[in-house]
């Protein structure tokens, strides 16, 4: 944690590390430890991370159809909001901190958020989660109690639709050259099989 000294650090840092496809959770200390890390593992240690730099422990949830939700850590710079998150997609990761609002940050990742049958598949954000508000669970170093407290508090607190029903209609398939891109490095036993899904 001492040679994380920018939020930039912190994200090489889960970018080197590989991605984890297991069912469960790992704190902040655990991802040390095993250096491996899915998206709701990067965000809580990317948190734990930016609270050293003088940073709130602030996560946010990103609401998906048809797709993984996905979680990120965010902070703020003169008054502007960045993003740092692990993901198996090579294109929702580090954001800079230039966002004058989380909707405006979350609709960064919009066009590069797809399924594997190319739909773009973001449709809400949440309001920011405190992790400090778990610390009586010890979040930062067990992970026993992640999964019943902040990722069911991440389910619960408020969500913010970014597209209007005639706009979801209206919305085409992601282009085949960002599809590839997206996907270079990814480990296809983390990827949520839309393609699998019936149509509805």
């Amino acid at each position: 944690m001492k040679k994380l000294a920018t939020p930039y650090a912190i994200q090489q840092f889960l970018d080197d590390t590989p991605y984890s496809t297991d069912h469960f959770y790992r704190s902040p200390r655990r991802v040390v430890r095993d250096r491996r890390a899915h998206c709701v593992d990067g965000a809580l240690f990317a948190a734990s991370a930016l609270e050293k730099l003088g940073h709130p422990p602030l996560v946010v949830d990103l609401r998906a159809v048809r797709d993984d939700d996905h979680v990120i850590a965010v902070y703020r710079v003169r008054g502007c909001w960045g993003a740092v998150a692990k993901s198996n997609v090579a294109l929702l990761r580090y954001r800079e901190p230039v966002y004058r609002s989380l909707r405006e940050l979350a609709m960064s990742y919009f066009d590069l958020y797809y399924n594997t049958s190319g739909e773009k598949s973001l449709r809400e954000y949440s309001n920011p989660v405190d992790l400090r508000g778990f610390d009586a669970t010890g979040w930062r170093t067990r992970d026993d109690l992640i999964e019943q407290t902040i990722v069911a508090a991440l389910d619960r607190v408020r969500h913010h639709p970014i597209l209007t029903p005639a706009q979801i209609r209206a919305l085409v398939a992601v282009d085949d050259r960002l599809y590839r891109a997206g996907m270079l490095g990814v480990d296809p036993d983390g990827l949520f099989a839309a393609d699998r899904l019936k149509p509805q």
